[in-house]
């Protein structure tokens, strides 16, 4: 008897496996696009004034270490709903608890997804984020994938209605809020309209994953085509991550929603919420969930974080537009593809790259990437951009 059997199947997480291989590249130039983590100019993961404001407070003002409940804290719960859905109508039909960040209510919704309907099928537009798959199949609900994209990589919001065209009422479909990771696209309003009208006749049911949110447009343009969506739809549940706008990555709080207009499914919603979490991880921690509710919960802080999310969003928005702008000098892509990469929002940038040309650009430029061609652009220091347009130039035109 061995503790792992003999026809055991290990595959390593594909992040994590390129992530390695940046960390032995020795070659000082080297730029690590790979982790979405936001990242300044000067290549640091900053702690925003915000946070250490909040933090600062909750030093000076302790409060109790005791356990926090399946549940989680409650307020910071309330002031994350009202945050991204200030329609108090929407709100009264939401219950929540507080998750082990994004990746936690991801998981936590899919059970209670697979719980309540075992046969329940996810449709999951393609390219997805490389995380997606992995917490759906664990909870053990079927998956059903569809292209997101034309061919010029822009998104296509009729794919995803005849993907809901084809599904069972109940069924699930799996909506990036915004920023899409990994390709960057994002949806305009009649597009939002025509997708929540879709859920709507069909009773396809929305499964929101809103993490980048205020990096893209705008915190308001960002959570807009959401919002719209859950007040046409009678259903839904939110995965609601704090680690992004808040750069609080290792601190790992988020919020995992339920939306109803039955008070009763709300209830049961919430139990079964509460019983996964406590199967899974008890109960979540307090000092990440504590920071955001300091922050929200005090208005100067709370402008603060505006102002420097604000920053972040235009210091992205400001490097892709200094990227294509190089790279159109260079001749190096089409028209529809510059627009394409243009039109990207949110910290990652899909570039059209094959497997092969993005191991060139890591092989011949130390220019790290996904093989998809997923880059983290706030990896990116502006004094760098011409570096990478350099790189991508060179091996686009390798072919």
């Amino acid at each position: 008897m061995t503790l792992l059997s003999e026809n055991r199947r290990v595959q390593a997480d594909p992040l994590w496996k390129y992530s390695a291989l940046c960390e032995q590249d020795a070659r000082p130039e080297r730029l690590n696009l790979i982790v979405g983590v936001y990242r300044n100019d000067e290549g640091v993961c900053p702690t925003l004034r915000a946070v250490t404001g909040a933090e600062r407070r909750l030093l000076e003002h302790p409060v109790s270490k005791a356990y926090v409940g399946p549940s989680g804290n409650q307020r910071f719960v309330a002031l994350l709903a009202e945050l991204v859905v200030p329609n108090a109508d929407v709100r009264a039909r939401m219950r929540g608890i507080q998750a082990v960040a994004g990746t936690g209510a991801l998981r936590l919704l899919s059970e209670l997804l697979a719980q309540d309907m075992p046969d329940r099928t996810v449709l999951l537009g393609t390219p997805a984020y490389i995380n997606h798959r992995p917490i759906l199949t664990a909870a053990g609900l079927q998956i059903e994938e569809y292209p997101l994209l034309d061919a010029a990589g822009h998104r296509d919001v009729q794919l995803d209605i005849e993907a809901i065209a084809q599904a069972r009422p109940g069924d699930v479909v799996l909506i990036q809020g915004c920023c899409h990771n990994p390709t960057g696209t994002e949806l305009i309003p009649e597009q939002w309209d025509r997708l929540g009208q879709a859920l709507r006749d069909h009773g396809v049911i929305p499964f929101f994953d809103q993490a980048y949110f205020g990096l893209g447009n705008g915190l308001d343009r960002d959570l807009a085509g959401m919002r719209h969506v859950l007040e046409l739809v009678p259903e839904a549940v939110v995965s609601v991550s704090a680690s992004k706008a808040w750069g609080l990555y290792s601190e790992r709080a988020g919020g995992a929603f339920i939306v109803s207009p039955d008070a009763g499914v709300r209830d049961d919603a919430m139990t079964m919420l509460e019983t996964i979490s406590r199967a899974a991880y008890s109960q979540p921690s307090a000092h990440g969930a504590l920071i955001v509710e300091t922050v929200l919960g005090d208005p100067g802080l709370r402008a603060d974080w505006r102002v420097e999310l604000d920053s972040m969003r235009d210091r992205l928005n400001a490097s892709r537009r200094a990227l294509v702008a190089r790279l159109e000098h260079a001749h190096a892509l089409p028209a529809d593809r510059l627009a394409a990469l243009q039109a990207q929002r949110g910290m990652f940038l899909a570039l059209p790259c094959t497997p092969e040309q993005m191991a060139q650009l890591r092989d011949r430029h130390a220019i790290h990437g996904l093989p998809g061609g997923r880059i983290n652009l706030a990896g990116v220091p502006s004094t760098r951009i011409d570096d990478l347009a350099a790189g991508l130039t060179d091996v686009l035109a390798a072919g």
